[in-house]
């Protein structure tokens, strides 16, 4: 990826949430549907705050000046998200039937989340900040505005999806940068951080991953039940991170090989109905996200595929 033109797309591709035309009439929605749509956004400015977080502990943790930049454009992008998405929450509260509050589920995650990126290998925060943009790009921005059905949040989603299609791009490029025999090898030539701190990281992980499934449950698939019934989003976002899993590249870091070794464990026919209570846990709480949802062919055809090529094939899907 070339680094400069990304961060020249950024600075190009900015936009206020003013820019909007919010002087149209909202539609009079049904009562249980405004009352969904409202909670949606309303939890949806959280989880672009959350994204808005991880990406300025990116931008700290970064050494190169441009991927810096970047970075700081995706925090200015997340804020401006969740900004018009509370905007959208309070244009379609027309009957004002009650008060919306963030997810609970979603505000109890949060500091458990920032708290591994800030702490664990960045191979490893990255894993989960690229399932996180996968789930919210693929499938939830994506059908939630289909559920709505109205051209305000048409207008707001347009300008939304272009911005995270930028985020998905450079979530791939870190994901790559993080498994090459270069980055690893100098890893190698640093001192290991002392057991406290490595010890401080992995129960993090395991704290984060307690809170995951309320999280998952409450903020992205009870609303994906809803706005996309026949599931096919939020499995074509898992079916991605399972691709991107299995790269030769990946596959071969100590964490990634040991989730791909407890994910061949839940879809055992014999191990899995025994203990898959505990292997969704420590996978993040999820069956379709632990099913395989891929077939041959298309493993295959990813395997043949840069991490770029990859990217543009999970961006393709959201329009498709």
């Amino acid at each position: 990826m070339d680094l400069g033109r990304m961060l020249e797309k950024c600075r190009r591709d900015q936009w206020s949430v003013d820019d909007l035309d919010w002087s149209r009439p909202p539609p009079t929605l049904p009562r249980d549907k405004e009352e969904a749509v409202c909670q949606y956004f309303t939890d949806m400015a959280g989880i672009e705050r959350l994204a808005g977080a991880l990406f300025a502990t990116q931008a700290r943790q970064a050494d190169d000046p441009v991927l810096r930049a970047i970075f700081d454009s995706f925090v200015v992008d997340e804020e401006r998200h969740a900004v018009a998405a509370e905007r959208l929450a309070r244009y379609y509260d027309v009957r004002h039937l009650r008060r919306y509050e963030m997810n609970p589920a979603l505000v109890k995650f949060r500091p458990h989340f920032l708290r591994v990126v800030e702490l664990m290998p960045p191979e490893i925060a990255t894993a989960y900040i690229t399932a996180g943009e996968l789930m919210l790009d693929v499938a939830l921005l994506r059908s939630l505005d289909d559920y709505v059905g109205d051209q305000m949040s048409h207008q707001a989603m347009h300008l939304i999806n272009r911005d995270e299609s930028r985020h998905i791009a450079i979530d791939f490029h870190m994901t790559e940068k993080y498994a090459t025999d270069e980055f690893l090898a100098a890893r190698a030539r640093r001192p290991k951080p002392p057991l406290r701190d490595r010890a401080r990281g992995w129960r993090a992980l395991a704290v984060m991953l307690f809170h995951a499934q309320p999280f998952m449950r409450g903020v992205f698939l009870e609303p994906m039940d809803k706005t996309d019934p026949g599931g096919k989003r939020i499995l074509e976002a898992f079916k991605r991170m399972q691709l991107l899993a299995r790269k030769p590249q990946l596959a071969r870091l100590p964490f990634t090989r040991f989730m791909l070794r407890v994910q061949e464990a839940f879809n055992h026919p014999v191990i899995g109905p025994i203990f898959g209570g505990l292997l969704l846990r420590l996978l993040g709480g999820e069956a379709r996200a632990a099913t395989v949802q891929f077939t041959d062919d298309e493993l295959a055809r990813a395997q043949q595929m840069s991490f770029d090529e990859l990217a543009e094939d999970a961006l393709a899907v959201k329009y498709s």
